[in-house]
């Protein structure tokens, strides 16, 4: 099969590294040759498939040998279960330059290296949170990622962050091959919360593509720097992410998305209950106001 180049987007702290690691468990028990590259200058995208803190990254290796011409393919990429291949990018100091560039100059510095072999199934890239700006599009405007997963939940501003993902996605789906192939629901427990994200990915063209449910066995599996297909391969939450796995190699909606007006997202908030309807007259009141009133 050809290589499938799949990128991982969502709000910061949805769940998108914990997700994307179960994910690949699952695809690596299909059999499947995976590589995990994490785009995100925390460098947590490899640590349950590694059984590690944090992968060095190659940004970090780059600074300490001189240059990223300096490295060697071996020193960045890492095995770890099912036979993950694994790759940090990692960013600057904190404060200082742009962490974008750290997501460009790993991609090029693994193409060049040959990192992408024929044996490969699929590449993930990991992103940091929605940002869709800089070298953290670049698994989109580069034409590198063809298909982008949306991690969300039925919380406002995770679904806020899927419409704008979708907004990005649209910007360069035109000049290349991009496509939104799915919105993955990592629950929050809110109420009717498969509902609407089904009915939000219906608005944006898409599929809710696997509900996630929420369950305690994924954080005792993290403490252990595991997955939970590897910490307790039978519990029903390793089923969950087998079963999204399985979704994900026969998954053939790649769509250009239709993104939501802020107005549209904010109706349908309020038809499921999770805003309620704005009172245009106490906008600007104070407290003192609205008691005199």
């Amino acid at each position: 099969m050809a290589l499938r180049q799949c990128a991982i987007y969502g709000k910061g702290g949805i769940g998108k590294s914990t997700t994307t690691q179960n994910l690949v468990a699952g695809l690596a028990e299909l059999g499947k040759k995976v590589m995990i590259v994490g785009c995100d200058p925390k460098a947590d995208s490899t640590r349950l498939i590694l059984h590690a803190k944090a992968q060095n990254s190659i940004m970090q290796m780059a600074a300490d040998a001189g240059s990223v011409e300096d490295l060697e393919l071996e020193d960045v990429l890492k095995v770890g279960y099912g036979d993950i291949k694994c790759v940090e990018s990692g960013g600057p100091e904190p404060g200082v330059g742009c962490a974008g560039r750290g997501v460009i100059t790993a991609i090029n510095f693994l193409e060049e290296e040959g990192a992408y072999d024929e044996d490969l199934d699929f590449v993930f890239y990991d992103v940091l949170g929605d940002v869709v700006c800089g070298g953290f599009a670049m698994p989109i405007r580069e034409n590198k990622a063809q298909e982008i997963y949306i991690v969300c939940s039925g919380e406002m501003m995770a679904m806020y962050a899927a419409n704008n993902i979708a907004k990005g996605i649209v910007k360069y789906a035109n000049s290349g091959g991009v496509r939104l192939a799915g919105l993955i629901c990592n629950s929050r427990n809110t109420d009717r919360e498969d509902e609407l994200i089904e009915t939000l990915a219906a608005r944006l063209g898409t599929h809710m593509i696997h509900f996630v449910p929420r369950d305690n066995v994924v954080q005792r599996a993290e403490i252990r720097r595991m997955t939970v297909i590897e910490y307790d391969p039978t519990s029903k939450q390793a089923d969950e992410y087998r079963s999204l796995a399985s979704k994900i190699v026969e998954n053939k909606k790649l769509v250009i998305p239709s993104p939501i007006t802020m107005d549209e997202l904010e109706d349908l908030l309020m038809e499921f209950g999770i805003m309620e309807a704005e009172d245009e007259s106490i906008v600007g009141k104070t407290a003192a106001a609205e008691v005199s009133a």
